[in-house]
């Protein structure tokens, strides 16, 4: 029998066990609150609590038995709390036959909206981005000291239900902010799950996968075509120099890159349900309304 096991079962990781669950895997997670712990036991699946400070009780046995694991789970300061804490259970484990780790395209740092694929030299400018990197090397060198498959899924900017401009237009919060050749690089989370589940039933051959769409944008056109879809005006543009945002959210637009995915389909063999924003949105749209 299959067993996923996930450090982090979050918003990603939900979306993979949602495909894997009515195949007959059984599930396993942690969660770093008492919430999220009462959440994914609300699920049906088996809940830990692991606050990435002291090894989570239980975890230990859970892997004993566990065929597939996913970290979504990020670095801090020390570096990655999974292989620090669980790093000699996750070597042990017999039955392991894949690791997924959930890594950021944030590891490329700013290109200046030039085009680059897995095969770039990454050069991270934020810290959070540099820990992402160090982190990945860990687990690549892991895998390579205890013959584990490990792949790192460099992930774009996750949108989907509950979690996309449809939501923010209809709370009031959408703001179409014009920053002169800027775009982003998005991933729906439904197609996150259908790259993971293609990588964990042992497809590819590559060690380090981008997860993003087909069409990296700029912003305030996402935010356009959210309103159209919903037949409403498109709020007001807004210059990025005046924009009120949060300083991680000023961060995101220090850096412009476009995020080739070729790999994604050559290598995994995955179409992507989703694959533009204009795919993403009206899904989320007809979903919301039924």
């Amino acid at each position: 029998m299959s067993k996923l096991f996930c450090f982090g079962l979050g918003y990603s990781a939900e979306a993979l066990t949602r495909k894997l669950a009515p195949r007959g895997w059984q599930i396993s997670g942690t969660a770093r609150t008492p919430e999220g712990v009462a959440h994914i036991a609300s699920l049906g699946y088996d809940a830990i609590h692991f606050d990435g400070h002291s090894p989570g009780a239980a975890i230990s046995d859970a892997l004993a038995t566990t065929t597939h694991v996913l970290v979504s789970a990020g670095p801090d300061e020390q570096g990655d709390p999974t292989l620090r804490l669980h790093g000699q259970d996750l070597a042990s484990a017999p039955k392991i036959e894949w690791i997924g780790y959930l890594s950021t395209i944030g590891v490329y740092g700013n290109t200046n909206g030039q085009w680059i694929d897995e095969t770039d030299e990454p050069h991270p400018g934020s810290e959070r981005a540099k820990r992402r990197l160090v982190a990945e090397s860990a687990w690549l060198d892991f895998a390579r000291a205890h013959g584990k498959r490990v792949q790192i899924f460099r992930l774009g900017g996750i949108y989907g239900p509950g979690r996309s401009a449809i939501e923010d237009i209809r709370e009031g919060i959408a703001r179409r902010i014009i920053k002169p050749g800027q775009v982003f690089n998005r991933i729906h989370v439904d197609d996150i799950a259908g790259v993971l589940e293609a990588a964990a039933r042992g497809r590819g051959s590559e060690a380090i996968y981008n997860v993003t769409d087909n069409e990296p944008a700029p912003p305030q056109d996402v935010v356009a075509y959210a309103a159209h879809l919903m037949g409403l005006p498109p709020p007001p543009e807004v210059p990025f120099e005046t924009a009120p945002l949060s300083p991680m959210g000023r961060s995101f637009y220090s850096e412009n890159r476009r995020i080739r995915n070729r790999r994604l389909h050559d290598d995994l063999g995955v179409t992507l349900a989703y694959p533009s924003y204009r795919e993403g949105l009206a899904a989320i749209l007809a979903a919301s309304q039924n």
